[in-house]
């Protein structure tokens, strides 16, 4: 018998999230070249909606990351088999909170490109788990050496946090005293201070953390604990546009849908099921990494909202 229209049947299709707006100038062309070209899998129509909303990740993930979260989910929808997208949904689940989910976004990037760069951002989520000893596991991890030398400053910072948490001092203040560390310049030079300044005052050193601040005024470490500079700012820009005829797509493929349903992006990593302990919950305030460093392209990574030692974005 017909279903009356007032019947309530059981549901069969979830109803889509609502997108959140996009600004009118974020163009799918200020993405990077390499961003670009790996989202032409998708459908022409999906690619440029999926690019949009990736440049409002990255315009919005210091001072807005629960709406950068928002965009990045939005872009999951539609092209969650793209790594650039899972990686995009990983930094914004890190920057709001969610650390579970940054790890679980971010072990799916890992296997999907091969690349170790997002081990400082995984190692600081477990932290943020309240999980140090995880975190010092993944410090461990052999692809460590393939980091460049600014991830591994970051990295040596989420280490030293770690070691305040087991309430190893000593050990906090050793990890920030190798070449690599020391050879840090600029706004990561005085996050470093801040983060050996912290550590030497828990290992009982006050004088000897106050002198590691001395050489940064009090202008620069300000910047360093959370200051935003406009132009080290999130960068996904590429001015070398080009046009359509020379995209790669055929217009055949705006018929292609490339809607991605919970079970085509639902990682199935084996320590998956131990990160649903409640994000937040955990760490103190030392040991984050900047995300900005990870998601630019520009030199300019260092301006993430800091814990009191200048290290980067400040869990709970």
């Amino acid at each position: 018998m017909p279903r009356g229209a007032d019947d309530q049947g059981p549901t069969l299709w979830a109803e889509r999230p609502v997108e959140p707006d996009v600004a009118a100038d974020a163009d799918w062309h200020d993405l990077d070249r390499d961003v670009r070209g790996r989202l032409r899998t998708l459908s022409k129509d999906s690619a440029e909606r999926v690019g949009r909303h990736l440049v409002m990740v990255a315009r919005l993930i210091d001072d807005d990351p629960e709406l950068a979260y928002r965009h990045a989910q939005a872009a999951v929808r539609r092209g969650g088999r793209v790594d650039v997208v899972r990686e995009a949904a990983g930094l914004a689940a890190y920057r709001s909170g969610r650390y579970a989910e940054a790890l679980r976004e971010l072990r799916t990037v890992r296997r999907l490109n091969g690349s170790p760069e997002h081990l400082p951002v995984m190692a600081d989520a477990e932290r943020g788990l309240g999980r140090p000893e995880r975190a010092l596991a993944v410090a461990a991890d052999p692809d460590v050496e393939r980091l460049d030398p600014e991830a591994r400053v970051e990295l040596a910072m989420v280490v030293s946090g770690a070691r305040l948490d087991l309430g190893e001092p000593d050990a906090a203040v050793a990890v920030l005293d190798t070449a690599i560390v020391r050879a840090a310049t600029g706004m990561l030079a005085a996050r470093v201070a801040q983060a050996r300044s912290t550590a030497l005052a828990a290992a009982g050193r006050a004088k000897d953390a106050q002198r590691e601040l001395a050489a940064f005024s009090t202008a620069e470490l300000d910047e360093a604990a959370g200051g935003s500079d406009d132009e080290d700012d999130v960068a996904v820009y590429d001015l070398l546009e080009e046009s359509d005829e020379d995209s790669g797509w055929d217009d055949e493929d705006d018929e292609t849908s490339d809607d991605v349903t919970s079970d085509d992006v639902t990682s199935d990593d084996e320590d998956d099921s131990d990160d649903e302990i409640s994000d937040g919950g955990g760490a103190d305030e030392s040991g984050a990494v900047a995300v900005s460093a990870v998601l630019a392209d520009d030199d300019g990574a260092d301006d993430d909202p800091a814990r009191e030692d200048g290290v980067g974005a400040e869990h709970p």
